[in-house]
């Protein structure tokens, strides 16, 4: 199931509850860059290397193609791009995850507030 189908169906479903977009997977990516290796035995490898906005740089599996005949650059790179992309789900979910905790009205400062909470102060 692509992306596009999965958002699609949680659309379809009504689920309005804050998380991760292929929209804001891709407005956080600020550069792609490629890096292509062919090894002595003629593979072609390629990796993604994405860097977000904040900076931060990430990698995925590389494409491979077992032989340089079938190697074709504008699949690898997808391929490359796609499983980088994979890698920066969890940790844009990860940025979500923790926004929505920083926001909770529940969470205290110290252990006293907590104290004063739970005593019902």
């Amino acid at each position: 199931m692509s992306d596009k189908d999965i958002e699609q169906e949680i659309q379809a479903k009504g689920l309005t509850a804050p998380r991760v977009t292929t929209d804001d997977l891709k407005a956080n990516i600020a550069h792609t860059e490629i890096v292509k290796h062919v090894s002595v035995t003629g593979q072609v490898l390629r990796w993604a290397v994405l860097t977000t906005q904040n900076g931060f740089a990430v990698t995925g599996k590389p494409s491979c193609s077992v032989s340089s005949a079938n190697d074709n650059s504008e699949i690898g790179e997808k391929i490359a791009i796609e499983n980088a992309e994979s890698e920066l789900w969890p940790l844009m979910g990860y940025l979500l995850k923790q926004r929505l905790h920083d926001d909770r009205s529940d969470v205290w400062e110290n252990e006293d507030d907590c104290r004063k909470a739970l005593e019902g102060k």
